[in-house]
């Protein structure tokens, strides 16, 4: 019998906690304050057009060179075939 009466104090404690809280939102939508606040946009910067093309370039000497290492393992007479 003391667990029945246990459990609806736990949940009239539980309903009060929830009337404060439709209370507390009611009033912020009355006040105005429902706009969230502004947050800073993270993530990767852009890059202007000069930034870009050095990029580019220097990503075009890496692959050329990643090339012609894997052109020269290819192409080893030592391996046929491969």
């Amino acid at each position: 019998m003391t667990d029945l009466y246990r459990i609806i104090r736990e949940l009239v404690d539980e309903r009060d906690k929830l009337d404060r809280i439709i209370t507390s939102l009611e009033q912020m939508i009355l006040s105005g304050e429902t706009s969230a606040p502004v947050l800073k946009r993270r993530g990767r910067k852009s890059m202007d057009s000069a930034a870009r093309k050095q990029v580019s370039e220097r990503m075009k000497r890496y692959w050329a060179k990643r090339r012609g290492e894997s052109n020269k393992t290819s192409e080893d007479p030592a391996q046929p075939g491969v």
